[in-house]
């Protein structure tokens, strides 16, 4: 198992999260970033465009490097980086413990499943989706588990 970093920050407000989105994507410097909304009615797939029909309740994008959360509660968001390298993002914080990661292979549920009545979209093109375990070492726990995407150089 490889070194984690694992960064949160509370209250954000809903017009600083496309920027949050644009800090995360530049500071993992990917070109390849997916999304995940989830609305009280609906989630929208996995999206290789952020999706301009916005009002998420709560979110992730995500890439090679990094997954980024977003979560909305009366005063505004939290957010949530999961990272396989350091990033540094104005206002989020390191949070504490040694987290060691693996990625492992991630199964799909059948599109048209009941648990989305109004199916469930992929791109085009499917990109090859993984999950990431952030471990707490001293623990053992596993808090987290990221998506991420397979590397082209990857044999698995």
């Amino acid at each position: 198992m490889i070194q984690g970093y694992v960064y949160h920050r509370q209250l954000v407000a809903a017009e600083d999260i496309d920027k949050i989105i644009e800090a995360v994507k530049k500071a993992s410097n990917s070109s390849e970033n997916y999304y995940f909304l989830r609305h009280a009615h609906k989630v929208s797939g996995i999206c290789a465009e952020l999706p301009d029909d916005r009002g998420e309740i709560e979110g992730q994008m995500f890439n090679a490097i990094c997954e980024l959360r977003w979560k909305k509660y009366k005063t505004g968001y939290e957010a949530l980086i999961l990272s396989q390298q350091k990033v540094k993002i104005e206002d989020f914080k390191i949070l504490t413990g040694e987290w060691k990661i693996c990625d492992r292979n991630a199964y799909w549920h059948d599109t048209n499943e009941t648990q989305y009545p109004k199916g469930f979209i992929f791109p085009d093109k499917q990109p090859k989706i993984k999950q990431r375990y952030f471990q707490n070492s001293a623990t053992a726990t596993v808090h987290f588990i990221a998506l991420t995407l397979e590397k082209a150089e990857s044999k698995i």
